[in-house]
């Protein structure tokens, strides 16, 4: 199945919501990244959004980009679209005019922790986990917005090792607002949403706009120059070699 982006409008609250579905496991295409981004952008246009809501559907919030349209590409192609895609759906959270709950369950991965960790607001169900197993995919990225979810050391450690990291430890850094059970993942986000909409709108997007003004650190330039190592990586040889070790065994996405 192709993967869907379903932009269902907004409520009478000012809420609206972005849903991911993409059997088996949230994995996206170059497309769908873009439909992503494309989706965030309009809501935030829209002066009747005052909330926004990113969350998905299946066994997991999002697995990254889909390996297999890498794999099968001969030449540079869906990488570099991929990579593109990525960083217009990590940018577009990021400067959505209006805040972005998102509202991770089971596997936050690769692309997804690009997603959650430009989100301004992060609810999880209590079964999350949230990892980059870049280097065992052949590639790098995201330890930007990793880093914004959890300390620089244990960022570091979860890179190196591919080791995840649970919603309840993320609670705990401060990163995840709230981990509750998952049935209530969905009231919970739209409610925090909700408290957000009830303020004055313009005041709101003054407020997402002033906090991106005093980030310590360009996101978006961040994440671009990590991109670099990804391309020299796969220009060497070396993560074509390690991809197909992964599809080998049988962990693919």
């Amino acid at each position: 199945m192709g993967a869907e982006i379903v932009r269902t409008g907004v409520d009478e609250r000012g809420v609206a919501e972005v849903v991911v579905d993409c059997p088996p496991v949230n994995a996206l295409p170059v497309a769908s990244w873009y439909r992503l981004a494309e989706a965030l952008t309009g809501l935030g246009r829209d002066d009747r959004v005052r909330a926004v809501v990113l969350r998905a559907e299946g066994r997991g919030f999002n697995a990254g980009v889909d390996i297999k349209e890498i794999q099968a590409d001969t030449g540079h192609s869906a990488l570099i679209g991929a990579s593109r895609g990525c960083f217009a759906a990590f940018a577009a959270v990021y400067d959505c005019a209006v805040p972005v709950v998102a509202a991770v369950h089971g596997f936050c991965l690769g692309g997804g922790i690009g997603l959650v960790g430009n989100a301004d607001i992060v609810v999880a169900a209590e079964d999350a986990v949230f990892g980059l197993p870049e280097v065992d995919r052949g590639a790098l990225g995201a330890a930007t917005h990793l880093s914004r979810l959890v300390p620089p050391h244990r960022a570091r450690a979860m890179m190196y090792t591919s080791a995840t990291a649970t919603a309840a430890e993320l609670h705990a850094y401060g990163s995840v607002l709230e981990v509750v059970p998952p049935e209530e993942l969905r009231d919970r986000a739209l409610a925090v949403a909700a408290s957000i909409a009830a303020k004055n709108p313009v005041v709101i997007r003054a407020a997402k706009e002033a906090f991106a003004g005093i980030d310590l650190w360009d996101v978006k330039r961040s994440y671009r120059y990590e991109q670099g190592f990804t391309y020299e990586l796969n220009l060497s040889g070396v993560a074509g070699e390690v991809r197909d070790t992964f599809g080998r065994a049988g962990t693919e996405d």
